[in-house]
């Protein structure tokens, strides 16, 4: 039986979002076309009639997921206009976020791996990784642009190393320790302050 395009297009949707949520859980290498096509209920010929390659989902699946959190990062931020920078790692070092790396932080979940892969997911880390930069220097305190680069930078490696130290122990309380020490040391280390616009 032939799909219709718009089915075809939610279909297409969805085999992203699948793949999004499983490579953060799973990695890149830890689920295959066939197990993924039955995730979302659909047959394993079908995937080519969609992508290219697997490695072409991972593109779409990566920039999907980047896209995602810079938006709800630009959500939580807007949402908190005296305080966004603590809206944005109150929520990003939580036990929450920790436990569910499927709807979490690509970067945190695959990072190492990130820099294996091809040329197509690099360039989606990079862009992304140069907007969340930007969005953050408009969050940290700094004399100048420069300089709250440099900040915003320091701070998106302290929120990603330490929800990667939080999840690789196995002691829940050293893990809470980590995201509770970092998200002090962030606060203290950027006191409130105007947005930039």
């Amino acid at each position: 039986m032939k799909v219709t395009r718009e089915e075809a297009t939610r279909n297409r949707e969805r085999i992203i979002d699948a793949a999004a949520r499983l490579f953060r859980e799973k990695g890149f290498d830890g689920i295959g076309v066939a197990d993924l096509m039955k995730e979302v209920g659909l047959t394993h010929g079908g995937f080519y009639g969609h992508f290219a390659s697997k490695d072409d989902l991972e593109v779409q699946a990566c920039a999907r997921a980047l896209a995602r959190s810079l938006s709800l990062w630009k959500k939580r931020s807007d949402a908190a206009p005296d305080d966004p920078l603590s809206a944005i790692t109150d929520a990003y070092l939580t036990a929450r976020h920790r436990d569910d790396p499927g709807a979490g932080c690509l970067l945190a979940a695959l990072g190492p791996d990130l820099s294996r892969r091809g040329p197509g997911v690099r360039r989606a880390v990079t862009e992304y990784l140069d907007s969340a930069f930007g969005l953050l220097a408009k969050l940290v305190p700094g004399r100048s642009k420069a300089a709250r680069r440099r900040k915003a930078i320091g701070t998106y490696a302290s929120l990603v190393g330490a929800l990667v130290l939080a999840r690789a122990v196995d002691d829940d309380a050293l893990s809470r320790e980590i995201l509770d020490t970092v998200r002090e040391a962030l606060s203290s280390s950027h006191p409130r302050r105007e947005v930039l616009p």
